[in-house]
């Protein structure tokens, strides 16, 4: 009998980890530069936050994450208000934090909202493979849909543009 129920949990453990996590990465939306460090969306960032609200409202997004800037934060502002979500917080470049966000919301989707540097660095983290380079500075349309079922390893990645 316990043959069988180890048999059970090791099946179940085995289902459990080839679910498929999806990261939808996401670059700030247009920024301003009103002289500080932490400058707000302008008027076309803020009417891309809601372009990317509205090309996912049907889509289950069971989180969001920005870093802690205003740019990254209001452009997935939005998209939390549809979807009734709050947006967290995390610190780019922090591998961490990334596994800690892929354990927490495995097989679920996603939204991480960050820099020109740190989404395809996140790609690159969850995929184990030096593919994505920086984005222009001036390259807002970017959005990377990585689906991962095992870190480094098993992932596939869909690059569009919005």
């Amino acid at each position: 009998m316990k043959y069988i129920f180890l048999f059970v949990v090791l099946i179940s453990f085995s289902i459990v980890q080839a679910q498929p996590t999806t990261f939808i990465l996401v670059r700030h939306a247009e920024k301003g530069n009103d002289g500080t460090k932490d400058p707000d969306l302008t008027e076309a960032g803020t009417r891309r936050a809601q372009l990317l609200a509205t090309m996912l409202k049907k889509t289950q997004v069971d989180a969001i994450y920005s870093t802690a800037y205003k740019r990254t934060r209001n452009t997935v502002s939005p998209l939390a208000t549809t979807k009734g979500l709050s947006v967290s917080g995390y610190e780019a470049f922090k591998t961490d934090e990334i596994d800690q966000i892929l354990k927490k919301h495995t097989g679920g989707t996603v939204v991480i909202a960050g820099h020109s540097n740190n989404i395809p660095w996140i790609a690159n983290y969850l995929t184990g493979k030096e593919t994505y380079k920086d984005f222009e500075d001036s390259d807002y349309e970017n959005l990377l849909i990585v689906t991962v079922v095992e870190k480094g390893k098993n992932a596939k990645v869909v690059w569009l543009s919005y």
